[in-house]
């Protein structure tokens, strides 16, 4: 019987993997899963089971839950097609019998209106109706989204977005992937939501300034109506479609739809959340 990690071809399912073994959990005993196996090839070579999965491929992932004894489900990334794609891992892991699916869904999901929580509203609805024990990990923004984009950010010298002065509890992927594992190897998890998010708060204006702290420059936020701010994102490339969840998502930001206050993920990795000084600190030095 096994812990199969979805999706750990990418950054957050990695992380898990790798947390898991941190605790302990025999690499024998940990199956990592993707759709590129060769990007995994490194954790087979520390005993890891790896197995092809691609969440459109039925038969994939029937034979990567093969044995399984709890699954941790990834959002996929195809934005539009994740509901169809999360059920046929949730009706594998049902007929496979498993003892407990862990989905990564959205923070504050049973009361957002964000356009990007609709596929994951459903997921847990689906996760509900299946009549498997499950445990929500209502994932906040990750600190990522901001500092991967630092390059951009200096480059501009500004950042734009349409937030106004709602407050982001974000963390790093890396915290995520720790509470994901500490949930994976406790007992008693069926049932149970946790509210996931960094401790500290902060507006996009407090991103400015510690953007600018860590860059030793004067770096400003300006807040945008909505379509501005997605006929900008669509001008520097994103797709249309995808501008307008961002800045959908960013009008969720001003409401405090992406705000925790759960204290649950310190809780679950048994230290502090990843600061946003020390990520864009961290970012801006390397």
């Amino acid at each position: 019987m096994s812990i199969v990690v979805t999706g750990a071809t990418g950054q957050l399912g990695r992380h898990v993997v790798e947390a898991l073994l941190e605790r302990g959990v025999p690499a024998g005993d940990i199956v990592a899963t993707g759709r590129a196996v060769e990007k995994l090839a490194d954790l087979a070579g520390q005993g890891v089971q790896v197995k092809a999965m691609d969440y459109a491929d039925a038969d994939s992932v029937a034979a990567a839950l093969k044995g399984a004894r709890k699954v941790l489900l990834i959002s996929g990334s195809e934005v539009g097609r994740r509901i169809e794609q999360h059920r046929t891992v949730i009706e594998a892991a049902k007929a496979e019998g498993v003892e407990l699916i862990g989905y990564t869904s959205i923070a504050n999901a049973d009361t957002t209106g964000m356009k990007l929580a609709a596929e994951h509203q459903a997921t847990e609805a689906i996760l509900k109706e299946s009549g498997t024990p499950f445990v929500l990990l209502r994932n906040g923004w990750y600190l990522e989204n901001y500092t991967d984009q630092l390059p951009g950010t200096l480059a501009q010298g500004g950042l734009a977005g349409s937030a106004g002065a709602g407050r982001i509890s974000a963390a790093a992927r890396v915290d995520y992937a720790h509470a994901a594992a500490a949930v994976l190897t406790a007992e008693d998890q069926a049932g149970r939501i946790y509210e996931l998010g960094g401790d500290e708060p902060f507006t996009m204006s407090e991103l400015a300034a510690a953007i600018s702290a860590a860059a030793g420059r004067d770096i400003a936020y300006q807040d945008l109506p909505a379509r501005e701010y997605s006929a900008l994102l669509t001008d520097v490339g994103v797709p249309e479609a995808f501008a307008e969840i961002l800045a959908d998502s960013d009008l969720g930001i001003a409401r405090g739809d992406l705000l925790v206050s759960s204290g649950d993920l310190r809780r679950l990795i048994g230290r502090p959340a990843t600061s946003l000084a020390d990520a864009v600190r961290s970012s801006v030095g390397s």
